[in-house]
């Protein structure tokens, strides 16, 4: 099979270039009608979390069999449709873990312990007026983590070294962690000093952190997002951290990704990064290949190795 490849957006030049082995259209680069006019050429298509595969995409592509996304995410692609039709669907997961996790429990330290305004303190010379103002201590605190899927058990993993009791939300009590779970999200968040999100995106979860849970989290409790921006309703975010509502927020992904409220950005409790959690080199590659391991899979055997 010489399959022919509609690519949804861009992706680095490295997997780019890996890709051009077979024939590959990049559909940003077409006229708004190509999927109408050529769709039904296309063989499999290769996507991200972030660029995802419409149901209406989907509708114009008859003769597509695979779907090979770059990211853990899937709720930017149609899924459901694409198994009603037989279509495999493959994501990137568990190679992320580690770097995701590390970078939650970075977020968790930058936030209470506020390294980069301390940092901006330190560029623009204020330290010689006085001392950086006061923050909070990390070791011993209460974490709370909302799904504890794979990045969520690395993540209580990495916080047991900071001597963090730890309890948690899900569907379903995990059957290693049985006597942390906690049925209810307010009751979670009252109790947590320290509040992750590490659940999947998508309707099931839309604004599941609400203005309820972020006062019963409280003035000094923290919220840190490294799960997917729609869980969380920023508006509501941003007036509780104004208002003195909630203590501080950690934030790997928003709402309305790139952009971004421009009320955090002088907020000291606040630290703002433009959606990095999977973005080392080492892990990038991993995923990068676990894509093409995936299309490979397909193309031998019509299976895919790691379905959402």
């Amino acid at each position: 099979m010489n399959p022919r490849l509609l690519q949804i957006g861009p992706l680095s030049e490295g997997l780019q270039a890996r890709l051009a082995q077979w024939p590959v259209t990049s559909l940003w680069r077409e006229p708004a009608d190509h999927l109408s006019r050529y769709g039904g050429d296309y063989d499999v298509v290769v996507t991200s979390a972030r660029h995802g595969l419409s149901e209406a995409q989907l509708a114009q592509l008859p003769r597509v069999r695979a779907i090979c996304s770059f990211g853990v995410g899937s709720d930017a692609i149609c899924v459901a449709a694409a198994q009603a039709r037989g279509i495999r669907v493959s994501v990137t997961p568990d190679v992320l873990n580690d770097c995701v996790a590390d970078l939650a429990l970075g977020l968790i330290l930058a936030t209470a312990r506020q390294l980069p305004a301390s940092d901006r303190f330190v560029r623009e010379g204020r330290w010689a007026a006085g001392a950086y103002p006061l923050t909070r201590r990390v070791s011993g605190k209460r974490l709370g983590i909302v799904g504890l899927g794979r990045i969520g058990e690395q993540i209580a993993l990495r916080a047991t070294g900071f001597a963090m009791p730890m309890r948690y939300h899900s569907r379903r009590p995990h059957p290693q962690h049985g006597d942390s779970h906690e049925p209810d999200l307010l009751a979670l968040a009252r109790w947590a000093d320290f509040l992750v999100l590490a659940c999947p995106g998508g309707a099931a979860t839309h604004h599941l952190i609400d203005a309820a849970v972020l006062d019963a989290l409280g003035p000094q409790g923290v919220l840190i997002n490294i799960a997917r921006g729609s869980v969380v309703d920023e508006a509501a975010l941003v007036a509780a951290l104004r208002e003195g509502r909630l203590g501080g927020a950690g934030l790997d992904v928003f709402e309305h990704e790139p952009q971004v409220p421009s009320e955090l950005f002088e907020l000291p409790n606040v630290v703002l990064l433009p959606h990095v959690g999977s973005g080392t080199v080492e892990t990038r590659q991993a995923m990068e290949q676990l894509l093409l391991d995936n299309l490979a899979a397909f193309l031998r055997d019509g299976e895919v190795l790691t379905p959402p």
